[in-house]
């Protein structure tokens, strides 16, 4: 199947952001990013309208556009809406999802080993690979499209709120063990348990990027 150029740029683009190639205050000049991606105007301007309905990119003028900045009033309102949005998931999913996928995951992060993986980007590509796993076994699970669709625009804007994460080992240890209590929960099919074991990992989860943000600010400013 042939890839339209306008997903091709939209696709490179969103992952720079995400991954903080392109940082926020970036400039996205219309002929630069044009000539660079290999794309006439006309599809990157519609990459460039996704990413602002995304939220990531505003435009500074008819032809400049920008990288949105996130602050600590950003994070914690992503925070929010994705606590309304993943314990009504967690708990949807221990009454409808797949018992025996939620056990087998949570064997999967039983056996995570993050010792000796501070810096090494295969072994956290892979549990974040997981992660992936996991949502997209839970959303499978729910059989509501309009949850799975606010679910996905959350995750959009947490790609670039993650990556602070990456640089404490020690949360990533506690995040595998959070999981793994959220799959075993959904598993086990007790809603309650779920739900509760998703709010107190976001609760954490928060708490660790807010700190990471307020002592390394260069990471997203």
């Amino acid at each position: 199947m042939t890839v339209r150029a306008s997903d091709r740029a939209y696709a490179t683009l969103l992952d720079e952001i995400q991954s903080g190639v392109l940082r926020p205050g970036a400039v996205l000049g219309e002929a630069e990013q044009a000539a660079r991606l290999g794309v006439s105007r006309t599809p990157l301007r519609e990459a460039l309208g996704r990413l602002a309905a995304d939220g990531l990119v505003a435009q500074q003028s008819p032809r400049v556009t920008v990288v949105t900045a996130i602050d600590a009033d950003d994070i914690r309102e992503i925070f929010e809406v994705r606590r309304a949005l993943e314990e009504s998931a967690a708990r949807l999913a221990a009454g409808r999802g797949d018992a025996a996928a939620f056990v087998q995951l949570a064997h999967e992060f039983a056996r995570v080993d993050l010792d000796g993986a501070e810096g090494a980007t295969d072994g956290l590509d892979a549990y974040y690979a997981l992660i992936a796993r996991f949502d997209a076994t839970l959303d499978a699970s729910l059989a509501n499209d309009y949850l799975t669709a606010a679910l996905r625009t959350v995750r959009t804007h947490l790609v670039r709120v993650r990556r602070l994460a990456r640089d404490n080992p020690g949360r990533l240890a506690a995040s595998v063990a959070e999981h793994r209590l959220i799959a075993e929960a959904i598993g086990a099919r007790d809603a309650d348990l779920a739900a509760h074991a998703t709010h107190v990992h976001l609760h954490n989860a928060l708490e660790s990027i807010l700190g990471a943000l307020t002592s390394t600010p260069e990471h997203l400013k």
